[in-house]
Formats: structure tokens, sequence, C-alpha cells
């Protein structure tokens, strides 16, 4: 099972996803950008958006896969709380299920405008994976 978490930086806040895969790795980021903004688990799973993104590197498809979900975020006016994440051959296809804000019931603490490359660091080590970077908030 995996897990995130935040570290301060500046102005800004860092996200981390740890798992057992790289795929849970990114998708503990994922949570741990929506945690910027509102719990996660007050999200509702009611709509499902489809998200793919590519990049040669395992450090820029994780920028790439948080930028695609603030975009989506944003054009949509929705939060997301859950993740299904596939990773293979530098590409990323997920399903990342919300619903629309709702001002009163999730409060919304932050709007994130970017991931960006401040700390940006996806690796494997003894016990899995981390995913992390700093986004702009």
């Amino acid at each position: 099972m995996g897990s995130w978490e935040h570290f301060a930086h500046d102005a800004d806040i860092g996200v981390v996803g740890t798992g057992p895969t790289k795929a849970e790795a990114f998708r503990q980021a994922a949570l741990a950008l929506t945690a910027v903004v509102t719990d996660p688990a007050g999200v509702k799973p009611l709509q499902s958006v489809p998200i793919a993104c590519r990049a040669p590197t395992d450090e820029l498809l994780l920028v790439e896969w948080l930028n695609a979900l603030i975009y989506e975020m944003a054009v949509r006016a929705m939060l997301f709380g859950d993740f299904a994440v596939e990773i293979a051959g530098g590409e990323l296809h997920a399903t990342a299920r919300g619903e629309p804000v709702d001002v009163d019931r999730h409060e919304p603490a932050v709007e994130v405008k970017g991931a960006t490359f401040t700390a940006l660091q996806v690796r494997e080590g003894p016990d899995g994976w981390r995913a992390q970077c700093v986004v702009d908030v």
C-alpha cells in the first residue's frame, strides 16, 4: 500500500507519493496534490475523467501527470479523490474520479497553479517507489 505526504518549500508546497510500484507512487502523488486543496477522502467519485500523458523520463512524466490533473481541475471546476494509474513505456494512462467543487463542503484551501521541477525526483528504493516535486500555489 502506498502513502502520500507534503513537505514545506518557501511559499509553495511539496507533494510526495510512495508505493510498491511506480504507478502507485504516482497515484499517491495525485492524492497529495488534492490534499493541498482539500481532504481527498471528502471528494466523492461521481465523475470519471480519462487522462493520458507521455514523457521521456519518469521525472518529466510526473510533472506532466500532475499538470494534467491541475488543468482538469481548473477547466472542469472539479476535485479528484480517486485515481487508477497505469504506466508503461514512458506513457501514463489514468482515470481520475471526483466531483465538482462544493466550496461549503470542500473548503478549498488554495489553488494549485502548476507542478514544478523543484525537488523533482522519481526513484525506486529498497522500500518501493517515491515520486515528488514542489507545486506552485
